[in-house]
């Protein structure tokens, strides 16, 4: 039998216990036509990078299958037709993976808490540096520099170009008449 790694995303409107009924009927599916799960993921409720179906975010879950090609065809089949299951993937695999996948090490990762001092990565606070953004004391910290008379002046002349005469200043206040 071939390894398979399925993936689907449920709506966001379910419950956790409606997912879970998902993940059981697709390990269902999948042992009634010969195949086994071996490993269930449920990777949580997840922000899409883009709208699905008019959903933003979704259910995440992955089963780790040991199934023949016929029974992946029919989870498929059955995938198709639940209108709980906004998209699904499954792939073929040389080995399925024994650790936590990616996704399940990141949770755990984000789980860690508060870093230490500062800024949260490590480095010193971020309240003395100054930008757009605003002081401690109120009011910007950005400081305009002083205009410079001509900035940079006209253009040089280009190779075989005559010289050009310098533009009359702007009217500061234009669409008024004198």
């Amino acid at each position: 039998m071939a390894l398979y790694e399925h993936v689907f995303l449920a709506r966001q409107d379910l419950a956790q216990a409606q997912v879970d009924a998902l993940a059981e009927n697709a390990t269902k599916i999948l042992t009634d036509n010969g195949g086994k799960v071996v490993k269930t993921e449920t990777w949580g409720l997840k922000s899409l990078a883009y709208k699905i179906a008019k959903n933003r975010k979704a259910h995440f879950v992955m089963l780790d299958v040991d199934a023949p090609a016929p029974a992946i065809a029919e989870l498929e089949r059955q995938t198709n037709i639940n209108e709980d299951v906004i998209r699904f993937m499954t792939i073929r695999v040389d080995e399925l993976e024994t650790e936590p996948s990616v996704q399940m090490r990141k949770q755990d990762r984000d789980d860690r808490g508060d870093r230490g001092f500062g800024g949260g990565r490590g480095g010193p606070p971020r309240g003395d540096r100054g930008g757009f953004g605003g002081g401690r004391e109120g009011g910007s910290t950005f400081r305009s520099r002083p205009p410079r008379d001509g900035d940079r002046g006209p253009r040089p002349p280009r190779d075989g170009e005559a010289p050009r005469a310098p533009r009359p200043p702007r009217d500061s206040n234009p669409g008024s008449e004198g």
